[in-house]
């Protein structure tokens, strides 16, 4: 079994408990995967009108973690779509994308996927109403009237425990025009002809999407290719949200998007990118210092 360690665990009112930040922005630096486990009660999150206050107990996973300023993580859930435990998923189709910060600091980004053409602008919006949920504390919204509606919040999860999985070896970082600074692309190689994983963090990837500190995006890859005489390898990532960098990390306004990287050895990286307004994709590319890892 992979063994998944708590590095930091926060109360109710986002105290640490246990652990340190430290330690959460160690291993993700090192490429380490994310987990998140919280509780919460069926009737103050699921359904207010219910009589049931069970605690439900969550686990989910951040397949794109950040770290900021080389302080602060942040990671997105990029496979979820609404779900209403136990009995089904929500109204209408679109993608989760939660965000949640090493402090508990929680977003969500929510590009709708049913084809309903809305016709709002982009902006600022009113804050929901959530008086049957004291727990759910929205700070702003932008966006409402858009295809693309996203928030940021807290909500008092009974706990909060940041779980990683930390077995990811770096064997390669290079600079943005593709000088090695560190490892071997032999080594990547060697790993990758062995059926090792592959993943990549990749260094300022969203610093067009506004001004902000210096990050990371760590995602894992999917298929992988090496060119032998060209001696470049090259990989497909698992999908990515890209958000504007911040500490803490937040979404607002035209400050996100999501897509899929094809990220190379030299530093090159092809973006393919949607617009959540309007579901249209471009493509273009641009160099990054890249880290590599396997397991």
């Amino acid at each position: 079994m992979a063994v998944w360690n708590s590095v930091l665990e926060l109360d109710q009112h986002r105290k640490i408990t246990s652990g340190s930040e430290q330690a959460l922005c160690d291993a993700i630096r090192r490429g380490a995967e994310l987990r998140i486990y919280t509780e919460f009660r069926h009737n103050e999150h699921i359904n207010p009108n219910s009589d049931l206050s069970e605690i439900v107990q969550e686990v989910s996973d951040f397949p794109v973690t950040y770290l900021v300023d080389q302080r602060w993580v942040a990671g997105i859930m990029t496979f979820r779509m609404p779900i209403g435990p136990p009995d089904g998923f929500g109204a209408r189709p679109s993608m989760s994308f939660f965000m949640y910060n090493q402090n508990g600091q929680q977003a969500i980004a929510r590009p709708y996927m049913d084809g309903h053409i809305a016709m709002g602008a982009p902006g600022s919006a009113p804050i929901d109403n959530h008086g049957n949920m004291p727990k759910y504390h929205q700070q702003d919204a932008f966006d409402s009237d858009t295809n693309a509606p996203s928030s940021n919040f807290v909500y008092d999860f009974e706990r909060y425990r940041f779980l990683v999985r930390d077995d990811w070896q770096e064997v390669l970082s290079v600079s943005s025009d593709g000088k090695p600074c560190s490892g071997s692309l032999v080594a990547l190689v060697q790993a990758f002809e062995k059926g090792c994983e592959v993943k990549v963090a990749i260094h300022g990837l969203c610093h067009d999407l506004g001004n902000g500190p210096d990050h990371e995006l760590f995602v894992q890859c999917g298929p992988c290719y090496y060119n032998t005489e060209r001696k470049l390898f090259s990989t497909g990532t698992r999908p990515c949200v890209r958000v504007k960098p911040g500490v803490p990390m937040r979404y607002e306004s035209r400050g996100w998007d999501f897509g899929w990287l094809m990220p190379r050895s030299d530093g090159f990286v092809d973006l393919w990118l949607c617009n959540p307004y309007t579901m249209q994709f471009r493509k273009f590319h641009n160099h990054y210092a890249i880290r590599w890892f396997v397991r």
